[in-house]
């Protein structure tokens, strides 16, 4: 029985979602420094706050942009198992600089909630109407993407849309009622929802540095179906891991019953590798053993 190996380890080509990122990354970009100004001008709070957002997210997309390009190369002598791992560390950039606007916006909205500044409404409006058409832009050119990391930065655009169309409410409140306190209160709701979603993508990444177990692997269920292949009596000594909260990798000992060929084992294996594509597994490593055998697990 012939065996073939196909080791193809270019996992991220390029679909078009390379393109359509760089696209995204300088719309949100120019946008961003039209609206820092128009902030500083209209003297909303809300708006430069949505301005370090769209800053962050600017980030976001160059990094997305930039990991994607890079991801392409596969593995080689530096990265053994390729360069999926620095789009962690991007993250990890990207979650900083959102903090540290965060907080800035948050100093400076929290004294206006107290000593209230009438900011430019119509300006606001505008800006907004500039916000909503740019953001969909952006987010309307990367719908419907295959990739992963298209479709999460959809989503994040998506709630920047959403986030101009509630500064558009208060701009219009705040032209019609004479209620200044509006801008620093969507200011701070804009500044605390950014730092919500920070804080869940650290402990994500975290968790990915710290080669937690994926969140889509069930390690039972994964130890349950291997051991319901016929010639396999156990299963232990089982590792996973994920390289950027997408592509998870598993290393695991089966025990097989004495004497079995290696086309035996070798049809085991493809089975195994089999199941555990279906548990989200994209890279597995199988060792086999006898019970006769001592394992030092790791």
């Amino acid at each position: 029985m012939a065996h073939h190996h196909h080791h193809d380890h270019n996992d991220l080509p390029d679909d078009g979602s390379l393109s359509k990122i760089k696209i995204a990354f300088f719309i949100n970009l120019v946008f961003s420094a039209i609206e820092l100004v128009g902030g500083l001008y209209t003297n909303s709070v809300a708006i430069i706050s949505d301005a370090l957002h769209d800053l962050g997210d600017s980030l976001s997309l160059g990094a997305a942009w930039y990991f994607q390009k890079l991801s392409m190369k596969g593995r080689d002598r530096k990265f053994s198992y390729g360069y999926r791992r620095f789009s962690v560390l991007g993250a990890l950039i990207n979650s900083i600089i959102l903090i540290v606007g965060s907080t800035i916006i948050l100093s400076e909205a929290i004294p206006r909630l107290i000593n209230p500044q009438q900011p430019d409404a119509e300006g606001m409006i505008y800006f907004a109407i500039g916000g909503i058409a740019a953001n969909g832009l952006a987010a309307w050119k990367l719908h419907g993407g295959s990739s992963i990391n298209q479709k999460a930065v959809y989503l994040h655009l998506l709630e920047d849309v959403l986030g101009w169309v509630a500064t558009l409410i208060a701009a219009i409140t705040l032209y019609y009622f004479d209620f200044p306190r509006v801008d620093p209160i969507l200011a701070m709701g804009i500044a605390t929802f950014i730092l919500y979603n920070v804080v869940k993508n650290l402990k994500e990444a975290v968790r990915i540095i710290m080669q937690g177990t994926p969140y889509k692997v069930d390690l039972k269920r994964i130890h349950d179906k291997l051991e319901s292949l016929e010639g396999v009596k156990s299963t232990h000594d089982c590792h996973t891991w994920t390289m950027d909260g997408n592509y998870n990798i598993l290393s695991i000992h089966l025990v097989v019953e004495p004497y079995k060929s290696l086309d035996d084992l070798s049809d085991i294996k493809q089975q195994a590798k089999d199941l555990l594509k279906e548990e989200h597994i994209d890279h597995a490593t199988i060792e086999f053993e006898t019970e006769e055998e001592d394992c030092e697990p790791c």
